[in-house]
């Protein structure tokens, strides 16, 4: 009895933990990062031995499962790498400030990291970290000095695109902008190019176009005249309907246009004398007879009754001129 005893708790014994290594391995295999903590440890005695409790197993096990599926869908992950990371991997560029950079190339790179962390979904806590990441060089010592003289709590997304573009784009470059705008006109462009164009420059003029209406009337105000009469009337309060509406315009002005010198060139055409007209022409010059063109009689002046004189227009004597006789 002891025999058989010995033998049926040795066999069970390995078999369970036969069935705990695969679920382990399993668990491995599925899920990639685990933690030691959130290994399964079986609920032993004062003794030391291990009873055999199935519930408490399961039990573990559930919770267990239940942590890692809460770090895997968990969209912050030690796997998908570090903010800096996952902006370059997205096409983000560094940032040196190097001396005299461009001010246009500074926007740009903000502009384009901006656009980047937004398609990421990253919280303003995480623009300005991954922000900081990507500069280097003389814009990281810039950044360190500011960061020094500033507050901690007043150290946000908003203060360091402020402070950036004080530093790297400059006021005069955003003057020189708005002035653009205030001068621009359709001129030579055609509709698609003068949107692109007005679009650029009214971000350096947000007071001037601030509502939507106001967006609506200065861009009518530089459209070509030809199409400003066709459209002003109407005001169109809405942007994207508006530019709509003028590019119909403008396609309806085109076409006119065209038909118009189709037209002026067959009338070119028909008025032209065919070749046989100016042979006839110069046949009927060379064998008909000359006419001798009427002679011109020549006009005589009367003597003046003032002066004796023959002359045009008033008797200078009687008006008493002076007729610089010396």
């Amino acid at each position: 009895m002891s025999t058989r005893g010995t033998r049926g708790r040795g066999t069970r014994g390995p078999g369970r933990g036969r069935r705990g290594a695969r679920a382990e391995s399993l668990a491995s295999d599925t899920i990639p990062v685990v933690d030691a903590s959130e290994t399964l440890a079986s609920p032993t005695t004062d003794s030391g031995t291990r009873p055999y409790d199935r519930t408490a197993r399961d039990d573990a096990l559930s919770q267990a499962m239940l942590r890692i599926l809460e770090r895997v869908t968990s969209p912050n992950t030690g796997s998908r790498g570090s903010v800096s990371e996952r902006l370059q991997s997205n096409g983000a560029e560094v940032f040196k400030g190097i001396s005299r950079v461009a001010p246009n190339v500074a926007e740009y790179w903000l502009e384009a990291t901006e656009r980047i962390m937004d398609d990421l979904d990253c919280t303003a806590k995480q623009k300005l970290k991954g922000a900081i990441s990507l500069l280097r060089e003389e814009a990281y010592q810039w950044w360190l000095t500011v960061k020094e003289g500033t507050q901690l709590e007043r150290i946000t997304w908003e203060l360091f695109k402020s402070a950036f573009q004080g530093k790297y784009v400059g006021a005069s470059y955003v003057d020189a902008r708005r002035k653009e705008f205030l001068n621009l006109t359709q001129g030579d462009r055609s509709i698609a190019e003068y949107e692109v164009e007005f679009l650029r420059l009214s971000r350096y003029a947000r007071g001037i176009v601030a509502t939507e209406y106001k967006r609506c009337v200065r861009f009518e105000d530089g459209l070509r005249d030809s199409l400003q009469v066709l459209i002003a009337p109407q005001r169109e309060r809405d942007f994207a309907a508006l530019v709509e509406k003028v590019k119909i315009a403008e396609d309806v002005k085109r076409a006119e246009r065209q038909s118009w010198e189709k037209k002026r060139s067959k009338t070119k055409i028909d008025l032209k004398p065919s070749n046989s007209d100016q042979r006839h022409r110069k046949s009927a010059r060379a064998d008909g007879p000359v006419r001798a063109e009427a002679p011109i009689a020549a006009v005589s002046l009367q003597p003046c009754a003032d002066c004796g004189k023959s002359h045009y227009g008033e008797c200078w004597k009687w008006i008493e001129a002076c007729l610089r006789c010396g």
